[in-house]
């Protein structure tokens, strides 16, 4: 059995924050219409699935677009603003963490491989595609196997290969966050390339910050799809921040790459400790 370590990333996040960023879903005839059509297009959706694992021509827009559809099946619309996305080869994507639903915003941005909980993997048609977008499982509760992970992002960022990672090692709100743990910019710093940091916002469709997309605490993938696709609307917004140079310190690549993603709200961010 698995012994959990004293730094296991863990969040203060529970059912209390869902409820304090929800919304009104609408007249109850409204809220079943919608859920039945969203569900209807993510279920048609389905079957083209192991078109993004076939090697093609532009396969990269494919996926973008693929993404972008499934977040519309769960009525989540997706804006991007903030810097150009560079055409280069082997970048290290960070971000916070708030739902497996960044899996497909980010994927709609810049779609890559991710480094993701191992469990993830057998997921219904989530754990598909990922297996599909060759998820780089970590177990964020055995220290002992998380220098492979790190070598093998490393290994990828060489081959040219773009690798999602959340470096706050789990889920939060989005209305609260945690800290940038330094392990997973080993990589960059080991491989040589560069980070590129995206910001990314939950608001409801008026612009209040939403967390009805988190998944924290006892929460289970049907009550997170369920949430979704019965709310109005949800927007995530995505910002693309500046380009980081790995250096070869990863503690101060985290801090940097923290930064660019907090902006103004870092100082809430450091009420806890940088460690690992």
């Amino acid at each position: 059995m698995t012994v959990e370590h004293p730094w296991l990333p863990r969040a203060s996040c529970d059912a209390s924050c869902v409820r304090a960023g929800a919304a009104a879903s609408g007249r109850p005839a409204i809220v079943a219409l919608r859920t039945m059509l969203r569900a209807l297009g993510a279920v048609l959706l389905l079957p083209a699935l192991p078109l993004l694992a076939v090697p093609m021509p532009g396969r990269s827009h494919l996926q973008r677009g693929y993404c972008r559809l499934v977040l519309r099946c769960l009525g989540v619309r997706i804006t991007v603003s903030g810097g150009p996305i560079r055409n280069l080869s082997g970048v290290l994507v960070v971000s916070g963490h708030v739902s497996w639903v960044d899996i497909f915003a980010i994927g709609a941005v810049l779609p890559g491989s991710f480094v993701a909980r191992a469990d993830l993997v057998e997921w219904p048609a989530v754990g598909r595609l990922a297996r599909i977008m060759k998820v780089i499982p970590i177990d964020r509760a055995s220290l002992r196997r998380l220098p492979d992970v790190v070598g093998a992002v490393a290994d990828r960022l060489r081959a040219g290969h773009t690798v999602v990672a959340f470096p706050e090692g789990t889920t939060w709100c989005g209305l609260a966050y945690g800290p940038f743990r330094p392990a997973m910019f080993q990589a960059a710093v080991d491989a040589g390339r560069p980070v590129q940091p995206l910001r990314l916002t939950y608001h409801h469709r008026d612009g209040r910050p939403s967390t009805v997309a988190a998944y924290i605490g006892d929460d289970t993938l049907f009550a997170s799809i369920s949430r979704l696709i019965t709310a109005r609307r949800t927007v995530v917004h995505v910002r693309v921040e500046s380009l980081q140079l790995p250096g070869d310190d990863r503690r101060d690549l985290a801090l940097r790459c923290e930064a660019a993603v907090r902006g103004d709200s870092l100082p809430r961010a450091h009420a806890h400790e940088l460690v690992a």
